[in-house]
């Protein structure tokens, strides 16, 4: 059954969604919808596993703990390997901001 990225998004988004499109044991595939989300206080991602991350649309703005900034827009992508701390300090407040995050092990 064929589903599209930008279909069923609420109107009312009090909270980041994350939706699992695709679990196995070396891959998550999984949509992202922020409308104005940040990472939660003083938190950073520290993740387990590599991620492989496209911004469809929308806008953001993602700080790494060495203190680089990187603003995405549609179509920017980033890879963060495993354990590289990150954090979302920005996301447009005035339309949905959809993200694929390919989170994955990576091999040999």
């Amino acid at each position: 059954m064929m589903k599209n990225l930008f279909s069923n998004i609420p109107d009312d988004l009090p909270d980041e969604l994350f939706e699992t499109l695709v679990k196995t044991d070396v891959v998550d595939i999984q949509r992202i919808v922020s409308r104005g989300h940040t990472t939660p206080g003083e938190d950073w991602y520290d993740q387990n596993t590599n991620e492989f991350v496209v911004l469809l649309k929308g806008a953001a703005r993602l700080e790494f703990r060495d203190g680089r900034l990187t603003t995405l827009g549609p179509g920017d992508w980033l890879r963060i390997p495993a354990h590289e701390q990150h954090r979302v300090v920005w996301t447009d407040e005035d339309i949905e901001t959809v993200w694929l995050a390919v989170h994955y092990v990576k091999s040999g």
